[in-house]
């Protein structure tokens, strides 16, 4: 296996059909291979053992993901945006390599050891740098040849390196995408960012599904809209903090609805329930769908198909409704289990970490090696699956708030919070509390910052609330008001900065 094969069948069956970019002068499919070709050649004659990417998205990173899978090297993309000694210190531990970067980039990285540096207009104007292009597919098939190198984002330390193997993606791919099943007229915007597992299985499935590629090198919900419109895109995957964005935008241009996208996908975190409704009503005609998935599963490995939206949202059992917040069933091919503390295997409903087995399941790092045991690997989210097989993710489970032994899902207060017509976003955290071991901190934003509300307004409307919507052990404690929440690029809220801010709060005996 290699992925190179996805792009030459690709290359075979649909050379002509545009591959990448506008549809009037874009790369076509037989143009890429021949790009990855002469990257090939040229990563080949370097002194380097990967292939760094440390860049925004253009044309450079598919060429680079497969130019380097063709020369036979780790393609590690990394996280632009960090400060510049991390982002150092990153690109070091790839070394020796070679790295495409921008001009800032390569000043950034000119310290690092043992990497070459290549501008990306120096890249995209003639990838083989003068080497002699390869041609014949001799790329190598052994299947656990390291594929992809992509590094977690360090919230709770420093960043791993996750090892994907040619194997774990190209199963990946051919369990969950039909091979030239796209139409001539299909395109996909890509609009996370080349560091981030979901824009490596966005270039892959579109380029096997021979869908075109149109990227947005950074988010901004009109832009997005633009695009979408102008470049005639049907397809599209997105974080909930980007839906949340766009649905504000929709919302803030009259609210018309959006009729050309023809799916939706959506993950990466928690959706919240009035974000994803207000989606379904702005994209009418669209099918939606939630994919459950992480870097150490080479992404997706639950889907919460079309029907399921539609179902919930025009339905009047609460049980389906309630799968809205779901995110599907597993993947053909994936089997998924949840156990407690000590490993045994829960029933329907019980709470516990979520296991996952599968040809595409890697559980591997470089620093750690392989975290499986006959071959499931602890994602450190909990949940649960209910009687019909819907798994509903309820955070990390560092995140989870124990009171008194209790164990409290965040998402669920969460959602409740989000009911609120003053509440625009919303966190809740746990706090030290001496007498029940943590308590319950609302952080919200108010959709209206303009005025501010009478003192201790919002926190009794906030509490009462949740109230009357749960029991009363899950009532936050304090109501913290805030400009906004945060979190890191790819959308995931960053809780443990929450609780650093507000854990003087947990120093009474409340």
């Amino acid at each position: 296996m290699n992925l190179m094969m996805l792009l030459e069948m690709a290359a075979e069956g649909l050379g002509d059909r545009v591959a990448v970019g506008p549809l009037e002068n874009g790369m076509t499919y037989r143009q890429l291979y021949e790009q990855a070709g002469m990257a090939a050649a040229q990563f080949r004659e370097t002194d380097g053992d990967t292939v760094v990417l440390c860049d925004e998205s253009s044309p450079a990173v598919p060429i680079s993901l497969f130019g380097a899978a063709w020369a036979g090297m780790p393609y590690a993309p990394l996280n632009y945006r960090l400060p510049d000694d991390d982002l150092s210190s990153l690109a070091q531990r790839n070394a020796p390599g070679v790295a495409i970067t921008d001009a800032a980039g390569s000043v950034r990285l000119s310290g690092v050891d043992r990497l070459e540096t290549l501008t990306r207009q120096q890249f995209l104007e003639d990838p083989a740098n003068g080497a002699a292009p390869c041609t014949a597919p001799d790329w190598s098939m052994d299947p656990d040849d390291i594929a992809v190198l992509l590094f977690t984002s360090g919230t709770t330390g420093a960043p791993k390196s996750a090892v994907l193997r040619h194997k774990h993606l190209v199963s990946y791919i051919l369990g969950s995408v039909e091979f030239m099943g796209a139409g001539a007229d299909e395109a996909t915007i890509v609009s996370v960012p080349p560091y981030h597992v979901a824009g490596v299985s966005a270039m892959l499935s579109a380029v096997y599904a021979g869908r075109r590629i149109v990227q947005l090198p950074k988010f901004d919900p009109d832009d997005w809209i633009d695009t979408v419109e102008r470049e005639g895109v049907t397809h599209a995957m997105v974080v909930p903090t980007m839906l949340a964005r766009i649905v504000g935008a929709l919302d803030a241009r009259g609210g018309e609805p959006l009729l050309g996208v023809r799916t939706l996908s959506y993950g990466g975190g928690r959706m919240p329930l009035p974000v994803i409704t207000r989606a379904l009503e702005l994209f009418p005609i669209t099918s939606f769908v939630n994919a459950y998935g992480l870097t150490e599963t080479s992404s997706t490995i639950a889907l919460l198909g079309p029907d399921d939206h539609r179902l919930a949202q025009y339905s009047d059992d609460p049980s389906e409704q309630r799968r809205l917040g779901s995110v599907g069933r597993a993947l053909p091919g994936v089997e998924l289990s949840i156990r407690d503390d000590a490993g045994t295997e829960l029933g329907a409903g019980e709470p516990g970490e979520i296991f996952v087995r599968g040809e595409q399941v890697s559980g591997e790092y470089l620093e750690a090696g392989s975290l499986l045991v006959d071959g499931w690997f602890p994602t450190r989210d909990g949940g649960f699956i209910d009687e019909a097989g819907y798994l509903f993710v309820q955070g990390r489970n560092d995140d989870v708030i124990i009171r008194g032994a209790e164990n409290m899902s965040p998402g669920e207060i969460e959602d409740v919070l989000l009911t609120h017509p003053g509440v625009s976003d919303a966190a809740a955290i746990g706090v030290p509390d001496r007498q029940w071991g943590e308590k319950v901190v609302a952080v919200i934003v108010l959709a209206d910052q303009t005025t501010q509300p009478a003192d201790g307004a919002i926190e009794s409307e906030i509490q009462e609330l949740v109230r009357q919507r749960l029991r009363s052990s899950r009532v936050p404690a304090h109501v913290v008001l805030v400009d906004e929440l945060p979190y890191n690029d790819t959308g995931k809220l960053l809780r443990r900065e929450l609780r650093e801010r507000h854990g003087h709060l947990g120093d009474s005996d409340g």
